[in-house]
């Protein structure tokens, strides 16, 4: 005989997630019916109503009733569709089996094969049989996986045996993921890659977890991260990425390799992949390994399309070619592109540019002087504005030094705008040469050969063969010119007229010692490469008293442009 259930039945012991139906009918042997659907409130916090089946279908001995046939539930705003489904009233639980569709609005879809779902965790998962994903649309958001957890509560999917997110700008994959339809945040964890999905981008992120927002397109990076394209490679274990318009905002000394080759290191670090500039602050440090050099700083930019790096606050260049490193220091320090043209065409040089307080040290070369160019097509370094320069126990200065390398070596040197050599014998014994124009050529870093024109001055202690000093040569001329070897002096000529003096050591008088603008500036000299940072009174007085003997400014750009 046939059972009737005439009341309405809200299905379910659990308050957090209850399952409404309508008036079922059970026939003998449980015959289905077709169940009623009762009109009720259908935004009831945590409850879910049957919204159309076919067929209801209630068996002895299951702990189950079964739906089947265009079966549809609804939770709130979230509907789900299947082709049959297992109710479990004792847990306000079920199953859905079949073409299983969870849609919310327009914007909102999930398709599987299979899902469970649980009322008191609120918690969908859902399956794909047969090698189907499950799939997850939101606008233009898919992600697919073959186990899919949907945590209805909190609104919020995740898995945790691989898949793959992608949205109009990138493709996701990891081994862990969650993601938020509402907030449109995910986060990745275990062998993250982000890959742009666009045919003119080369993008890619590797990492190990990774936090990403579908409607920004920014990466959140928390662990050590490598970010890929044919721009050039950024390393960083703490950052934000900017996929759309490749800006990266890095912490924590990352650091990032351009497409010449050059790394910029940085405490905090500003890159701007499409337009080709970083910026960096604390501990700078670009390096160019091509030219073994490297610019150090507390602020450094560096645009990478004019070729261009601006660095200030202890400013350092180092200059490694040859194993011993220059160290470079100025208030302010510019590298830039110089493009010049003429009758036969364009060419292209690099300057460098320290000004002011300019100090440096080599072990076999030091000097100092207001401002410094290093133009490398020419290998020249031009110094200006009292310069001084120290090799061995030889001081050379002038109005302006010009300094001809090959291989970092000196290969000459110039003084254009009167010159004074010193060498130091003994305290209080020197030997001088001063004129207005000189020029040297060295071997090997020793000079070789030396002309001197005009007002020439020259103080001389010749060395005795028992290696003694006992008097000295005082002489003038109009030009000179020597050879050197063992940096001793094989040969001199004088022309066209010469006259001077030779005295005693013990005969001479002070006035005898040294030249009108004799001036031995040990106290200025670097000696170690941190001493280039040191400015001594000395110097602040020599840098203030005027220099009118300078004719060439050095060749100062106006400074880079900041974004």
């Amino acid at each position: 005989m046939a059972q009737k259930i005439t009341a309405s039945v809200i299905i379910g012991a659990m308050a957090a997630s209850v399952i409404a139906f309508g008036t079922p009918q059970r026939q003998n042997g449980g015959t289905p019916i077709a169940p009623t659907i009762p009109t009720a409130n259908r935004y009831q916090p945590g409850m879910v109503f049957l919204e159309h089946a076919n067929e209801l279908k209630l068996e002895n001995g299951k702990d189950y009733q079964l739906l089947t046939g265009d079966v549809q539930f609804r939770r709130g705003d979230m509907y789900m569709y299947c082709d049959s489904a297992h109710f479990y009233d004792q847990t306000s639980s079920l199953d859905a089996f079949g073409n299983v569709r969870m849609e919310q609005g327009d914007t909102l879809f999930v398709y599987a094969d299979e899902l469970n779902y649980s009322g008191p965790e609120q918690l969908a998962v859902l399956y794909g049989h047969d090698g189907n994903n499950v799939r997850l649309i939101n606008k233009d958001v898919k992600l697919e996986t073959e186990i899919f957890n949907y945590d209805l509560g909190i609104n919020l999917g995740y898995y945790e045996y691989g898949g793959v997110l992608t949205d109009a700008t990138n493709q996701l994959k990891s081994w862990v993921g969650e993601y938020s339809p509402s907030t449109k945040d995910a986060n990745f964890y275990n062998d993250v890659r982000l890959t742009s999905i666009s045919r003119n981008d080369t993008l890619k992120i590797f990492t190990d977890t990774l936090a990403y927002n579908t409607d920004t397109h920014l990466a959140d990076l928390v662990t050590m991260s490598t970010i890929v394209n044919r721009d050039g490679t950024i390393y960083t274990t703490n950052g934000t990425y900017n996929t759309d318009l490749g800006m990266a905002d890095l912490y924590d000394r990352s650091m990032v390799v351009t497409r010449t080759g050059r790394t910029l290191i940085g405490d905090t670090l500003i890159y701007d992949r499409q337009n080709g500039w970083g910026e960096a602050r604390g501990n700078m440090e670009l390096t160019d390994s091509a030219r073994q050099s490297t610019l150090k700083g507390e602020y450094g930019f560096y645009n990478e399309l004019t070729d261009s790096a601006y660095v200030t606050g202890r400013a350092l260049a180092l200059e490694y070619s040859k194993g011993d490193t220059l160290y470079l220091h100025g208030d302010v320090i510019r590298t830039f592109r110089v493009i010049t043209t003429d009758s036969l065409g364009a060419d292209t040089t690099n300057h460098l540019v320290a000004n002011p307080r300019v100090r440096f040290y080599r072990s076999d070369i030091q000097g100092l002087c207001d401002s410094l160019t290093v133009v490398r097509r020419d290998t020249m370094m031009y110094m200006d504005v009292k310069p001084i320069v120290w090799s061995g126990d030889r001081q050379i200065f002038g109005g302006s030094i010009q300094v001809h390398f090959n291989d970092s070596t000196v290969e000459w040197a110039k003084l254009p705008d009167t010159g004074f050599i010193v060498e130091m014998i003994e305290d209080p014994y020197y030997n001088q040469l001063s004129g207005k124009e000189m020029l040297a050529t060295f071997v090997d870093g020793d000079m070789r050969h030396l002309d001197v024109s005009g007002n020439v001055e020259a103080i001389f202690l010749p060395q005795e063969s028992d290696s003694t000093y006992n008097k000295i040569v005082n002489v003038t001329s109009s030009f000179l010119s020597a050879d050197f070897l063992d940096k001793q002096v094989q040969r001199m000529k004088m022309w066209p007229q010469t006259s001077g003096t030779t005295t005693p050591l013990y005969l001479a008088k002070k006035s005898l010692l040294y030249l009108p603008r004799f001036k031995w500036w040990e106290t200025l000299r670097p000696q170690n490469p941190m001493d280039v940072f040191v400015y001594p009174d000395d110097m602040i007085e020599l840098m203030a008293e005027p220099d009118p003997t300078v004719r060439r400014a050095a060749i100062t750009p106006p400074p880079p442009t900041a974004p």
